[in-house]
């Protein structure tokens, strides 16, 4: 009889390369927290310009981290990556921090953008961002791309009213203790409908943590 370390020998190298480590829920929050952490505390000890060139090596070094623990490429993190080095370049090299207050603005009006436009056209857009993850009915994907576009307009206005009312360290403050806790919520207040919508036998199947593509 073959043992159990002789059949796991024989796997083949197609098998082992569908094997990919998960990240417990604390280390991905971890990667994508830390380069709001150093935002914040480069600003209190140096200023918005400091904090801004932190920020942008932080959260660089976070994607880079995240696809190597993972040995996938996290389409939203890198394209928010870009947004940040933009920005931030745009900010640094003119000397002015608008670029860095205007980015948030910017990326989620993006984001809303792409869903409202595949709503329109009858692209599922968010589908193909989370289709790997959800198993959801089309009505499911629709329901839940009209929540996540507004809940973007939404974001994108509100930091439109903290930069323009508010100091520099108030808007930093919101941005770390603001946006991330909001968009968590919001993504916990849609369990319900996914609940509803979720196509028969996903529950057992539980989600495919394959979300992105893998790095080769």
């Amino acid at each position: 009889m073959t043992s159990d370390t002789e059949s796991q020998a024989a796997a083949t190298p197609s098998d082992a390369a569908e094997v990919r480590p998960a990240l417990s829920p604390f280390a991905r929050l971890a990667i994508e927290a830390g380069p709001l952490a150093v935002f914040f505390i480069a600003n209190q000890w140096h200023g918005i310009m400091v904090g801004t060139g932190a920020f942008m090596v932080a959260t660089a070094i976070s994607v880079l981290l995240s696809i190597r623990l993972e040995r996938r490429l996290p389409l939203m993190p890198i394209v928010s990556c870009g947004f940040v080095l933009i920005f931030g370049g745009l900010t640094l090299t003119l000397n002015d921090e608008l670029f860095i207050k205007i980015k948030p603005t910017v990326v989620n009006l993006l984001f809303a953008a792409f869903l409202f436009i595949g709503l329109a056209t009858g692209r599922g857009v968010l589908k193909i961002l989370m289709g790997s993850v959800l198993s959801l009915t089309d009505e499911g994907w629709r329901r839940l791309s009209w929540r996540w576009a507004w809940f973007f307009v939404f974001l994108a206005g509100l930091n439109e009213v903290v930069w323009r009312n508010f100091s520099t360290d108030d808007w930093v403050s919101f941005k770390v203790f603001g946006i991330m806790p909001l968009t968590l919520v919001f993504a916990l207040s849609q369990m319900p409908l996914i609940n509803r919508y979720l196509v028969d036998g996903a529950e057992d199947r539980g989600p495919d943590t394959s979300r992105d593509r893998p790095v080769k």
